[in-house]
């Protein structure tokens, strides 16, 4: 039986891109998202790839909504493989403009929306005694972002809660489950590219492989983490940035 993933904000950017990856590697996918459209065009490269894919318009904020959906995929699939908290949000907030609902909001969808999730596939991994939790963190949950990032400290600070989620779920999940994070520099996706274009040759400059990343370059780390057998790695966060960060 082939393994199923479920990738949260997979209908587009990184999230696609790992989609793609687990479905070359053998999985059936299991797509969360907002936007139907996103999910539509996704599902149907994977299907046009010989994989099923399952989608599910849902706010990764609503614990509940995770839960009903964990519940339905492992009543036709059984246990959930494998699970990519991928879905984030941006905030372009300083501590000066930022409103307690925007920071609340910000939270929500990029820590305690991994917090959900992961709170859904637990049990099943745990019983099954097998699983792989995978969590998008960023460079920025290391360097702190820079004064021209686009998101600024509300997303810093649930990027880096959740390096601190993924240490004491791979401590408290073992030996069976292993949990790891993933910590990219500047990819190009939809959301990023308008950015990236204006700035493109300061960034790169900043890269020591001299050229900005791609969602495929996250998803290849990402599968690593999620499928490779044997594996001995479980609570550490890998950089995907070129060598853009040296700590």
């Amino acid at each position: 039986m082939k393994k199923t993933a479920i990738i949260t904000g997979g209908g587009r950017g990184i999230g696609r891109g790992c989609a793609h990856e687990l479905c070359r590697q053998g999985c059936d996918i299991v797509l969360v998202d907002l936007i139907p459209a996103d999910l539509a065009r996704t599902k149907a490269e994977i299907e046009d790839m010989g994989a099923t894919c399952r989608t599910f318009v849902a706010d990764v904020a609503d614990f509940a909504r995770a839960h009903d959906i964990v519940a339905e995929v492992e009543a036709e699939t059984g246990p959930v493989a494998v699970l990519v908290n991928n879905a984030g949000k941006s905030n372009t907030n300083g501590i000066t403009e930022i409103t307690e609902d925007s920071f609340d909001r910000t939270i929500a969808i990029n820590l305690k929306g991994a917090f959900n999730w992961t709170h859904a596939v637990a049990p099943g991994m745990m019983k099954a005694k097998q699983g792989r939790i995978v969590m998008m963190s960023s460079l920025n949950a290391h360097s702190g972002g820079v004064t021209s990032a686009i998101s600024k400290f509300s997303y810093t600070t649930a990027k880096a809660g959740l390096l601190g989620m993924t240490k004491a779920l791979a401590k408290e999940m073992a030996p069976h489950v292993l949990v790891n994070a993933v910590c990219p520099g500047v990819i190009e996706t939809e959301s990023s590219n308008d950015m990236i274009r204006a700035r493109k040759d300061e960034l790169v400059r900043g890269i020591s492989l001299g050229r900005t990343g791609t969602p495929a370059d996250v998803a290849q780390v990402v599968a690593f983490l999620a499928l490779s057998e044997p594996c001995f790695v479980t609570g550490q966060d890998v950089k995907i940035d070129g060598l853009q960060w040296i700590s």
